[in-house]
């Protein structure tokens, strides 16, 4: 055999060539290697548009099982990865395509997290443990999207730290507290059961005055040091955990609101409320929310995966709140709040005099936290206007004759031309 003069491997090995082999081995192992892992590809997944960067991974529970929750990230492409309980890992989006997770998102200023970060969704629920095996499988996962991506570990986010919430009856600002989902992964203990030796100490967006604290229990969750879930308050004047779906009391009760039990979900048809004498009613029948009686029982409901897209509607002064103050809150008068007048006319609120505030009518149609896109036509369709959130259930369409339609119930082909299009920033 040829040696080298060296003594060492023969000259076909070089280094040069090692290094070749070695590459092309890591082409040809799975893109995710020792972990237990498949794919289920979103039916979108083909369609959505390659990060320019990746920042963030963002860590998700999807407060519910694990078919029921797949086959709604399935169908709307809203995670890369679920984790079931017991340690398998499904691919949904590839891992450099954008995927619908963190909706209505803001980290230190910046909007749409969709945009530059990972979705792994875990199979359980924001207040209750992960597996073993779901551990040892998330921390495998992790370690390497970190690799692949650099990601620091001060930048793998619980959902809950980087949603925020429009304003509404309760809280008048934009806000942080939306959703409590992935907290418990902000713990240290956790963290460091992830391979996570670092996490954000505050959050920048509620020091820089972009947000408010709405959930001061969550906020006591995400930014508390040195432990891995905070003891609840004992006040029932403070907020409390919120009861996974199905299980525990989630009762109105003095300092504990409709919303502090459904969040977004409050006026949803999904939600049910059963009054002190049994009677009941669904959260979109429900008018004068000041008036609900303490010891109302509230049932949140529905195919979700965390509650994400269904709390996005078209609200309606006179049913949802009685004036567009109470409905929007300080934006009222905002280039994203959008209004869709009785008599087919539509204005942002930058473009709203104080006449047309004052003859804001029941029956006048908001959405609160929107970009106006502009207008389909024959040489501009819908992904040209919102890209791959255009057949979102978050984004709206009102056509020419008024009628307006979430993202999810369009069909791109059949959209008239004129057919005004909003989505979320």
């Amino acid at each position: 055999m040829l040696r080298n003069r060296a003594g060492g491997p023969p000259a076909c090995f070089s280094r040069s060539r090692l290094l070749f082999f070695f590459l092309l081995l890591l082409l040809v192992l799975p893109a995710e290697a020792g972990l237990k892992i498949r794919s289920d590809y979103s039916p979108h997944n083909r369609t959505r548009e390659r990060r320019r960067s990746t920042t963030y991974i963002i860590l998700h529970t999807t407060e519910g099982g694990a078919k029921g929750s797949l086959t709604k990230l399935k169908k709307y492409g809203e995670a890369h990865y679920l984790v079931d309980r017991n340690g398998e890992v499904v691919r949904i989006i590839h891992r450099d395509r954008i995927a619908m997770h963190a909706g209505r998102s803001m980290w230190n200023g910046q909007t749409n997290i969709d945009k530059v970060s990972i979705g792994i969704e875990m199979v359980g629920y924001h207040n209750k443990p992960l597996t073993k095996s779901q551990k040892t499988a998330l921390r495998e996962l992790l370690r390497q999207l970190q690799t692949i991506y650099k990601i620091p570990d001060s930048r793998v986010l619980p959902h809950s730290m980087v949603a925020y919430g429009r304003p509404n009856r309760w809280h008048r600002v934009a806000h942080r507290g939306r959703k409590r989902c992935g907290m418990l992964m902000a713990g240290d203990e956790l963290r460091r059961e992830l391979g996570l030796t670092s996490r954000p100490s505050y959050d920048p967006d509620v020091r820089a005055g972009r947000l408010k604290v709405a959930d001061p229990y969550l906020e006591k969750v995400l930014f508390t040091p040195k432990r891995s879930t905070p003891a609840p308050p004992r006040r029932t004047t403070s907020p409390r955990p919120t009861p996974a779906p199905a299980t525990g009391r989630n009762v109105i009760a003095r300092g504990r609101s409709a919303w502090d039990i459904a969040r977004e979900q409050y006026n949803a048809s999904t939600t049910v409320y059963t009054f002190p004498d049994g009677t009941t009613k669904r959260g979109d029948q429900i008018r004068s929310w000041s008036r609900i009686p303490a010891g109302t029982q509230v049932s949140v409901k529905g195919n979700t995966v965390e509650q994400q897209s269904s709390a996005e509607r078209v609200q309606v002064i006179g049913r949802d709140g009685s004036t567009a103050g109470e409905i929007a809150g300080a934006e009222v008068a905002k280039e994203s709040t959008i209004y869709f007048f009785p008599n087919g006319s539509v204005k942002q609120g930058n473009q709203m005099s104080s006449d047309d505030f004052r003859r804001l009518a029941r029956g006048t149609q908001m959405l609160v936290g929107y970009t106006y896109g502009g207008v389909i036509s024959a040489n501009r369709k819908a992904f040209d206007i919102c890209g791959p959130r255009w057949n979102l259930a978050t984004t709206f369409y009102r056509r020419p004759n008024g009628q307006i339609l979430a993202g999810d119930k369009i069909n791109e082909r059949n959209i008239p031309i004129g057919t005004m299009v909003f989505y979320q920033p």
